[in-house]
């Protein structure tokens, strides 16, 4: 990880729309780094990290930030610390307040999605809207049972159909699946966990699955041992996901 502090002359390009360009980070690699380059973070950011209690929780939001900057510059041919963030409009029915997705200032044509889970993160970008999630299959297991219930009724009934031993691993996987897409149309968890149907990880789901959201298309990205990821971005396009640098 370099601090990106001059433009870049040749932008590495915004994917087409209905593509995404992940970046995953495992984030001990590059805390070092991070830390000499938070200069890149904006007074929002700063203030965010001085809120965590513990050191390790802020090294962690510090380098999740400081690398999503760095991937959305060298992307935009611009100095990581003049992109500047807004928020769009929510997506929620009736809401219409701005705490939707997170979006880059002056770039309607630029969509993005941050998420960390322990040691990694994951930035997602594209030219249509996207979502991104990963999670530490650890840290949630305890909840998975309890969130298995809330999903929808098509994905509770796949899971059923699995064998007792995968259905935890199988349930992480529709869990990233439903927050990259609950991100993507801008209502992060108030969406539901219920209401819309994204089906199991493509290793677990059965051959004759239902259909996932319509207008949408989602792809798991291979993550660490322990980790599940995805992403999902609105059918603009072909759906392509490509990695970037910083892979563990």
């Amino acid at each position: 990880m370099t601090s990106g502090a001059a433009p870049r002359s040749e932008p590495e390009r915004a994917p087409p729309a209905g593509d995404v360009a992940v970046r995953l980070l495992w984030l001990p690699e590059h805390t070092a780094a991070a830390t000499e380059a938070a200069d890149v973070l904006d007074e929002e950011e700063r203030r965010r990290a001085a809120a965590f209690r513990f050191p390790l929780e802020r090294e962690r939001f510090v380098t999740a930030h400081v690398g999503l900057r760095l991937f959305l510059g060298a992307h935009l041919g611009t100095d990581p610390r003049e992109v500047v963030f807004v928020r769009q409009r929510c997506g929620a029915p009736g809401c219409g307040r701005p705490h939707g997705r997170p979006a880059v200032a002056g770039r309607p044509d630029v969509h993005f999605s941050l998420s960390h889970a322990a040691d990694t993160a994951l930035c997602a970008l594209s030219g249509s809207p996207v979502g991104a999630d990963i999670e530490s299959e650890a840290l949630v297991r305890d909840g998975l049972e309890r969130t298995a219930r809330r999903l929808h009724p098509e994905e509770q009934r796949a899971l059923a159909a699995l064998p007792a031993a995968v259905r935890p691993s199988a349930t992480c996987s529709c869990l990233v699946r439903k927050e990259a897409y609950l991100k993507g149309i801008g209502t992060g968890l108030a969406g539901g966990l219920g209401t819309h149907h994204v089906g199991l990880g493509e290793r677990f789901a059965p051959t004759a699955a239902a259909p996932g959201p319509s207008g949408w298309v989602l792809r798991d990205v291979p993550a660490p041992e322990g980790y599940q990821a995805a992403v999902a971005v609105r059918r603009d396009g072909g759906g392509r996901v490509s990695a970037a640098d910083g892979h563990p």
